[in-house]
């Protein structure tokens, strides 16, 4: 057999035909036998991909209608383009951009004061010792995350209405002064916000006490050795074992600051608290009432993609500025 010179000596071609294909024949039925176990795995994923296929890549099409005439009958190349025209439209109207405020405003609410509430929670629940307690507090506090908001919106008058409400019937009757909850913007403000923690709080923890599960109980058995407190050991040992997880839905929350709850806003609602003086008309409800009820497809579209550049930014700007910190982003 012909021999090459190598730099470590003399090597024999043949075999090293010989090797490569039998490695190549390691490879082929390595990549057969994966695919023969799990090929259930990819055929599951079949139903979802048509899925997302039908109901979310077909109708970006209509995107298109953010920059064309009003009419979704017709194609874009048979009304024209009208440009910038219809994001112009949108942003010289004083509602939207009043409904723009109303977004940011409860979004850095929720971000402020809802995003910590559950890691608080989450944190509260692993330090009890008395599992059925524990069972119990933590089934009451994800409750609420199964009622839907059409059954708060209704439930809401009868607690928080200023004239007949239960709970300014109860502060009437000890002497105090009735709260408008729902009249007044402040007050408003308030309670959507403590509403919209009250309901997701306990659904959100369930996430961070999965997280808190995968910290290694030695890391607790050392710290209690040298003597460590019960905080001590949460903020050295347990907050740093979330950490990836609290980044993570930190920078998913961040991407969804121009977005908004439609349900939530749209059964807790009033005349009280809306128009260019109220603080209930967000971006959904302006879409809904301006654009899709009064057959403004195009205002609708121009709206939807201002709202995903805005997220898309802040999303990739979340994920760079945790990585400047010494953080894991997304990518």
């Amino acid at each position: 057999m012909e021999k090459e010179k190598k730099d470590d000596g003399w090597v024999n071609s043949g075999d090293d035909l010989i090797n490569a294909s039998g490695v190549l024949a390691r490879k082929r039925s390595s990549r057969q036998g994966y695919w023969s176990r799990h090929w259930a795995l990819y055929a599951m994923l079949v139903l979802p991909l048509i899925f997302f296929f039908i109901f979310r890549y077909v109708p970006m099409v209509n995107i298109l209608l953010a920059w064309s005439p009003n009419n979704i009958f017709l194609s874009v190349w048979e009304t024209g383009w009208v440009g910038w025209d219809n994001f112009r439209e949108a942003f010289n109207n004083r509602l939207f951009l009043v409904a723009v405020r109303n977004t940011v405003m409860f979004s850095v609410l929720d971000l402020a004061v809802g995003f910590p509430a559950p890691i608080i929670l989450a944190l509260l629940f692993n330090e009890l010792k008395m599992e059925r307690f524990k069972k119990v507090t933590q089934t009451i506090s994800y409750m609420p995350h199964f009622i839907s908001w059409v059954i708060i919106g209704s439930m809401a008058p009868r607690l928080f209405s200023q004239h007949n409400g239960a709970i300014n019937n109860i502060i009437y009757n000890l002497g105090g002064t009735p709260i408008p909850f729902l009249e007044q913007n402040f007050h408003w403000v308030a309670t959507n916000v403590s509403i919209n923690i009250w309901r997701s709080i306990g659904w959100s923890t369930i996430i961070y006490l999965a997280a808190i599960t995968s910290i290694s109980p030695e890391l607790y058995e050392a710290a209690e050795i040298d003597g460590a407190s019960r905080l001590r050991k949460m903020w050295h040992i347990t907050l740093p074992g979330i950490r990836p997880v609290i980044i993570t839905l930190f920078i998913l929350t961040l991407g969804s600051v121009m977005t908004a709850d439609l349900s939530r806003f749209v059964t807790l609602q009033n005349s009280l608290v809306r128009g260019v003086h109220g603080v209930a008309d967000v971006i959904p409800t302006f879409i809904l009432f301006n654009a899709v009820q009064g057959n403004q497809f195009h205002l609708g579209a121009a709206i939807g993609i201002f709202q995903s550049v805005i997220g898309m930014i802040l999303l990739l700007t979340g994920n760079w500025v945790v990585k400047k910190l010494g953080g894991t982003g997304f990518w």
